[in-house]
């Protein structure tokens, strides 16, 4: 009893910090963000001492490695892939029939069509908040870790380091847009090990 109190209080704790970074970051401005970015140096800069300023690009493979992980665990064991699966199924054969329905004028089969859908509208909301869960859990790592790459690469302006396949470039140069270099390689790098972990895990498959 004492343990099942224990987990709830602490799953309401992870989700209010969860959330309150997320509004920190986009609430509080630059500050904050620096404040956030800064206090994560402690951890991360030893870890670039080590590695060396020119592969910061690994530092940053290393840190989209442990957010791909941690978020494919946080996703795996939070949110109901069965329920998930089923309402995506049942949604996909209900706007196939309801569209059938309405090509052939069929009023009292819509109205039938019109309950079910209030009923599969709850089950979409329930898969809206079981998606939310997991994004506050991993805020609390992700955030902080990416504030930190932030601080560290604006208070290193000029650097630069040897992209696999892009050659020696500018850490804040554009690639296009408002994406930076940095940030450009770290959502690759995000993508492609999440994909992978994801699939060992048997994480989605939706």
């Amino acid at each position: 009893m004492v343990t099942q109190s224990f987990k709830k209080q602490l799953d309401k704790f992870l989700l209010a910090f969860g959330i309150s970074l997320m509004l920190g970051i986009m609430i509080l401005g630059q500050d904050f963000r620096d404040s956030l970015g800064k206090s994560v140096s402690i951890i991360m800069d030893p870890v670039v001492t080590i590695l060396g300023a020119s592969n910061f690009h690994i530092v940053l493979f290393i840190m989209a490695s442990i957010t791909a992980l941690y978020a494919s665990l946080i996703q795996k064991y939070t949110i109901d892939w069965d329920l998930m699966r089923n309402t995506q199924e049942k949604m996909k054969v209900f706007q196939k029939e309801f569209r059938e329905a309405q090509l052939s004028n069929n009023t009292a089969l819509m109205k039938k069509m019109e309950e079910e859908r209030s009923k599969m509208m709850q089950d979409q909301m329930e898969m809206s908040k079981q998606q939310f869960k997991p994004m506050a859990y991993i805020s609390i790592i992700s955030l902080p870790l990416f504030m930190w790459a932030y601080y560290y690469i604006k208070s290193h302006e000029a650097a630069s380091f040897v992209f696999p396949f892009w050659g020696q470039q500018i850490l804040t140069d554009t690639v296009f847009g408002p994406f930076q270099y940095w940030i450009f390689w770290y959502f690759i790098a995000s993508l492609a090990v999440s994909q992978l972990i994801r699939k060992a895990l048997d994480v989605g498959g939706v």
